[in-house]
């Protein structure tokens, strides 16, 4: 902060520019009222000795005072540094008002002439010294000896042209006329003009050095020590001298000397500064004069004190010539004093010369380096320098241009730099350009463009530019940014794009969605989103490898892309899902919007059905498709997440089709998760019972084993075995866990029931996902049994239809494990799936369980009655056991009896027991059997037969 500003800040001192203006009127009309009572001669002789000798000891006092309290407190920050040079001023002016106030005591006090010398001169002579030192420690140092001695040089440059005409002019003759008075009185006439001269002299040298700080409280100081200089030689002038008394005109001149000196460490401080100057912001589409620039404008002070001070010692040597020809021109005889004065007046300058052209030569040469260094870099850097004028014109060039515009320099510098940018990019670049120089310097000294800049072969590159201000134009520093950029574009391409198919992805498409669903189309009903699965995909990775896969998808991909309307966009989700948004085209009849999409939907399936030629080879895949149309409120994820529950739809009915969302889907999906969080829930709880449906020999009505099965417990104790709870819980994450639970649970009893004496095997059903699982390895079985105990002969594994996605090699081997453990293996379900007669031929199975389908028509239907007599006979044939399921009427019995069924169970005998009722049934060992032959089959339609799947309450154990 600057000094004037540190006073503006300090709480005492407020009020601004006001308070010092009032200050400066105060001061003003104080020194014009002193001023006209000297020129009035104050009314009296009297008055005008004592106005005249202590009214200038006041004011002198009052500087003495003014300046020690600043150097002693009021001086802070940088202005610390300053304190000794107002301390000296202090000393300077309290000398000034001791001689006055000596002066004053011989003529008012003692009413006498004031003797020469006197103790006054001895104080008049104390003045001067410390105001020279003063201005010394205020000037700006020299940095350098050379320095140093040209602030020598200067200062006896001007002072001895001063001596030299001085003396020409007036002292010449005071010192002769001294010579007659003594030696004494000669040395003190002389000693105050020359004391006069040493501070004009350190004045004006100073004048141009003085330093920064506290301009303005320097500035006035030294203009009050050089009003007090001047009144000081009109005094020494013997024209003056001779007719001089105390209160004339000319002690007006010191007593405003010493109230400006008072006044400058104060009042002038509390200047207001001048504030910042705001740029000239051209209009908007205005064009700047050509030569004039737009940045701030320069101030010109400082250049003219830099000229002045450059001219001062030729304005020395000049006052001192006009001395020596004042001697010649009037005919006197040039004065030794003169002559001394002048040659070593004449010597300094030639010395300063001399000091000043070697200063330059080394000037010139430090400039010539650091503009041949910053001349190769410019013409080494990779980047391309230029300098654009106001009008936009190009003046300079680095040869750099070369190598990355493939334009020559001079081939540039001339041209208009908007005929160089891109169309497109011009607007926008104007328009930044405009705002960056509209805006203030010190806030945005730089700013950054990019934009497209025509090469020489005529192609479009890619340049960021760093933009300066240079005198009203432009000084841009560019680069080619291309590669950057297609890197960058090719980034964000693969962000959003499938790297195999380069479809856009599941971001893109949800953002294209987003996009339709909110912008013009938002109330268009036509838009639809088709998810698209491909059939059979996985079976084309496991036979003829991934590689052959990744083609596939390739030109499905291909296909899907060159079905799809202009305007409509494919997309590749993951794996083998892909997708298409239908934009719609404004139809409002719901069937015909939907009669389009359909034949949409279907030309796309047909298309992605067709052959692949793979490798030389036709592979095919069918592509089951869902859609969903755009409904108001629907959202993209919403919009999304129907047409893939359509599709699972599509997957689920057959594959190979067209599925339309319905919101009972949606209904669908809720309730299985209910459903499944009813399992979790019922799991964690231990809300799970195991029943027991005994299976009975068909001849001798035997209990030959028992079948576990898992039915939940309701809150009202009852136990319910709903088909579609028992689909959830194999669809669900919490199966295998059900599956663990239900062995672990079914070996427990059937080793409890053993020790109890009843040797009857447990027979539990497992599907051929959940013997594959990695929770249930090899090991787990028979660790399991000889934990409880249980001989691994009491334990059969119910395989369920296996799942097409199995595979039956590691089915098969796992089997085969545990048979070689002991347990026994039975194939549930057959006659139902079509990978039943597979299963019969390659896995071990030991008991053949037909399919409660086959047994509920095996009386009125001859044809399944033959279909199932086909399946016992594989089965004798074999050496396999058979278990009849679903076995509910006697009629049933005789009729599977007669085709040679060995076993089976249902509500003939006995529906699922608890463990109580079990062992009941265990201890009597048998169950009564029809007797007769087998009932022929019936034409008709028998009563309601009761199901062994329906509810069965059973009572709380």
């Amino acid at each position: 902060m600057s000094a004037p500003g540190a006073i503006l800040t300090r709480p005492p001192m407020t009020g601004g520019g006001g308070t010092g203006m009032v200050s400066q009127l105060v001061l003003a009309l104080i020194c014009a009222g002193y001023a006209t009572g000297a020129f009035l001669g104050w009314g009296s002789d009297e008055l005008a000795q004592i106005m005249g000798d202590f009214g200038l000891s006041a004011a002198a006092l009052i500087a003495a005072v003014s300046c020690f309290r600043y150097a002693r407190g009021g001086a802070t920050g940088s202005e610390s540094s300053f304190r000794p040079a107002w301390l000296l001023f202090s000393f300077s002016s309290a000398m000034a008002a001791c001689g006055n106030g000596v002066w004053g005591f011989y003529e008012v006090v003692l009413r006498q002439v004031v003797p020469t010398p006197s103790a006054a001169d001895f104080f008049f002579l104390c003045f001067a010294p410390p105001a020279i030192v003063g201005l010394l420690v205020l000037a700006k140092r020299p940095v350098t000896r050379a320095g140093w001695v040209c602030l020598g040089l200067d200062s006896w440059l001007i002072g001895g042209s001063l001596l030299t005409l001085s003396w020409s002019l007036a002292l010449a003759r005071t010192a002769r006329q001294g010579e007659g008075e003594g030696v004494a009185h000669a040395t003190l006439t002389l000693a105050y003009p020359l004391l006069d001269i040493v501070l004009v002299s350190m004045v004006l040298a100073l004048h141009f050095r003085r330093s920064s700080a506290n301009r303005s409280a320097v500035n006035t100081a030294i203009a009050a020590l050089a009003l007090t200089v001047l009144c000081d030689a009109l005094f020494t002038s013997p024209l003056l001298r001779q007719h001089y008394h105390s209160g004339q005109l000319l002690d007006a001149g010191w007593f405003a000397g010493s109230l400006l000196l008072a006044y400058a460490p104060w009042g002038a401080r509390r200047l207001p500064a001048a504030p910042p100057r705001r740029p000239a912001v051209a209009p908007r589409g205005a064009r700047p004069a050509p030569g004039r620039p737009r940045a701030h404008p320069v101030p010109t002070t400082r250049p003219l004190a830099s000229s002045l001070a450059a001219l001062t010692p030729y304005l020395a040597a000049a006052v001192c010539t006009l001395g020596i020809l004042y001697n010649v021109i009037e005919g006197h005889r040039v004065d030794r004093m003169v002559v001394f004065t002048g040659c070593t007046v004449v010597l300094a300058l030639v010395v300063r010369q001399g000091i000043m052209l070697l200063d330059n030569i080394a000037l010139t040469h430090e400039l010539a380096q650091k503009e041949n260094h910053f001349r190769s870099l410019v013409q080494g850097s990779s980047d391309v320098i230029m300098i654009a004028a106001p009008t936009g014109i190009l003046r300079y060039v680095s040869p750099a241009a070369a190598g990355v515009y493939g334009r020559d320099a001079e081939e540039l510098v001339g041209s208009e730099l908007a005929s160089l940018i891109h169309p497109e990019d011009l607007g926008r670049v104007v328009h930044e350009v405009r705002r960056f120089l509209a805006a203030p310097p010190a806030e945005e000294p730089t700013t950054r463009i990019e934009c497209r800049f025509k090469s020489g072969t005529g192609e479009w590159l890619n340049v960021e530019s760093t933009v300066n201000r240079h005198q009203g134009g432009l000084i841009l520093n560019s680069r080619d940014v291309t590669e950057r950029v297609r890197l960058q574009a090719q980034l964000e391409h693969n962000a959003e794009h499938d790297p195999l198919t380069d479809l856009p992805n599941r971001a893109l498409f949800t953002k294209r969605v987003r996009k339709a669903l909110g912008g013009r189309r938002t109330t268009d009903p036509g838009t639809a989103v088709l998810f698209i699965d491909l059939d059979g995909f996985k079976q084309v990775n496991d036979t003829i490898g991934h590689q052959a896969g990744d083609e596939l998808l390739i030109q499905a991909a291909r296909r899907l892309q060159d079905s799809v309307r202009a305007g409509d966009t494919a997309a590749r989700l993951g794996g083998d899902e892909f997708a298409a948004l239908i934009l719609g085209d404004g139809t409002r009849d719901p069937a015909a919007r939907e009669y389009q999409v359909r034949e949409i939907a279907d030309r796309l399936r047909l298309t992605l059905s067709q052959p692949y030629l793979i490798d030389g080879n036709d592979v095919r895949v069918a592509a089951s498709i869902g859609v969903a149309f755009a409904e108001p409120g629907v959202g993209a994820g919403e919009l999304l997440r129907n047409a893939d529950l359509a599709m699972y739809r599509a997957k689920k009915g057959g594959k190979n089709r067209v599925e339309m969302y319905a919101p009972q889907m949606q209904a669908e999906v809720v309730r299985k998760s209910e459903l499944a969080a009813r399992l979790r829930s019922a799991l964690n709880e231990g809300e799970f019972a195991v029943l027991h449906q005994p299976v009975v020999d068909l001849t001798t009505g035997e209990v030959s084993a028992v079948a576990a099965q898992a039915r939940w417990r309701s809150a009202q104790g009852i136990l319910f075995t709903p088909a579609e709870f028992l689909r959830v819980a194999d669809e669900s994450e919490r199966a295998a866990e059900l599956g663990r639970w239900l062995l672990e649970e079914a070996v427990e009893q059937a080793a409890e029931r053993r020790r109890a004496g009843h040797d009857a095997p447990v027979s539990v059903r497992l599907s051929a996902r959940r013997l594959l699982d990695k929770s249930m390895p090899l090991g787990a079985v028979e660790a399991l049994l000889a934990r409880h105990g249980l001989p691994s002969g009491a334990l059969v594994i119910e395989l369920a239809d296996s799942d097409p996605r199995i595979s039956f090699d590691e089915l098969e081997r796992r089997l085969v494990g545990l048979r070689r453990l002991g347990v026994r293996i039975a194939l549930d379900g057959f006659g139902s799936g079509y990978a039943a007669i597979n299963a019969l031929r390659r896995l071990p199975v030991d008991v053949l369980k037909l399919d409660r389908g086959l047994v509920e028509g095996v009386v009125e239907s001859a044809r399944l009655h033959k279909i199932t007599a086909g399946l016992l006979r594989i089965a004798c044939d074999l050496g396999m056991q058979s278990v009849a399921d679903g076995v509910d009427v006697p009629e049933q019995v005789l009729a599977l009896r007669a085709m040679g069924c060995t076993h089976g169970q249902g509500m003939a005998f006995s529906g699922p027991l608890d463990e109580f009722r079990l062992r009941r049934a265990l201890v009597r060992g048998e169950y009564p059997v029809p007797g007769g032959v087998a009932l022929p089959v019936l034409s008709g339609r028998r009563g309601t037969l009761l199901g062994s799947n329906n509810e069965t309450p059973v009572p709380p154990t």
